[in-house]
Parts: structure tokens; sequence; C-alpha cells
């Protein structure tokens, strides 16, 4: 009898292009996760039209309108227990989780971050390869724990920096990355998941 697939949610701040990396993948039936839910934290993101379209229920969470994180992320994860998702991605989403959130999920939220952790955890990566003259760069797929950019690798994909480049060449470089690593990241991680720990 063939594995199920794992339900997998995917928290989003802007216009999603991660996601509909990692949806357009689900999709096809030897995949080993689906993706059951899209969350934002931005109420505008163009990425939610784009979940519509692909017909991935989606939850739209105006952060601004909750007065503690602790509170947002409470409300976030009674949205996940109540679609039954067994895995979070965060793609471009752009708020730090609460250390409540991250223990209700431990070693269950994936991260994509554009540099080559350990280095350069946090934000303006581009920038700051350059301004170290790093031979490389890159983008890494991680566990998320209460530290930031600082859980366990998963995978990682690296790009040459070249001399003439600039924090614009280098972030296009990296987002040509980001989609198959991601993908292939989850499906890494599904394949392998552990459905006695639910």
């Amino acid at each position: 009898m063939p594995r199920r697939k794992v339900r997998t949610a995917i928290l989003i701040s802007g216009r999603g292009s991660n996601m509909l990396a990692l949806a357009k993948a689900a999709m096809n039936s030897n995949f080993p996760a689906e993706i059951v839910l899209v969350i934002s934290n931005n109420p505008e993101a163009p990425g939610l039209q784009l979940a519509t379209d692909m017909h991935i229920p989606v939850i739209a969470m105006d952060h601004l309108q909750v007065k503690s994180r602790k509170k947002f992320d409470a409300k976030m994860h009674k949205h996940l227990l109540d679609h039954q998702v067994e895995l979070i991605c965060c793609a471009g989403y752009m708020r730090i989780l609460s250390p409540w959130f991250v223990s209700k999920w431990p070693r269950r939220i994936l991260n994509i971050h554009p540099s080559l952790l350990p280095k350069y955890k946090g934000l303006h990566t581009h920038q700051r390869v350059l301004e170290a003259g790093d031979t490389h760069h890159g983008c890494t797929v991680h566990y998320v724990n209460e530290e930031l950019d600082g859980g366990d690798v998963i995978l990682q994909a690296k790009t040459k920096v070249n001399s003439e480049d600039t924090t614009e060449t280098l972030s296009m470089k990296v987002q040509k990355l980001e989609h198959p690593l991601y993908v292939k990241s989850l499906a890494k991680v599904a394949s392998s998941f552990d459905f006695s720990i639910l």
C-alpha cells in the first residue's frame, strides 16, 4: 500500500513564488506531500490569489489586528490543526515565529533562507556576501527552531559570485536556485516523515 501524502501548509507574506513552485510540484501524484492550506499574515499578499486559483484553501490573517505575537500564532496554530496539517513550509513568510509556536511543531517547520547557513543569518544577505568578498553564495532550506535561521540544514544550493555581481544580480541568481531546492527539500522531508509522532 503506498504511503499517503503528508498534509502540508505554506505560510506566505508576499507574492508566493516559492509557494507556487511547491504547490505545482505537489500536484504530481508521486510527490510525497500535498498542499492543503496557505496562510498569510498579509491580507494583500498576491500569493493568496495564486493559491485560490489552484483551488488551495487560503486564510488571510492581518497581524496588525492582533495585539501579541503569541496570540497571532495561537490563532494560526488552531487553523493548522483544523486543517489537519502535519508539516509547515515558510515561503517568504516575513514574521519570526514565537518560541511557543515553534515548540508545538518540532522539526515540522521548514524555511528557505537566501544564504549558505550558518553564514549570514537574518537580512541583507546578498550585500553581506559582497562586503565579505565571498566566492560563493546560495540558499538553504532548514528546520525552524527558536534561534533565527538556526535550525538543522536540510539541503543547500550554491552559485558563484563574480567580480561584477551586485546585490540585484546575486538576488536573481539565488532566486533561480530557490524553487527547485525547496521542492527537493520538501520531497526529502515528506518522503521520510514519521507519522507516528502525530
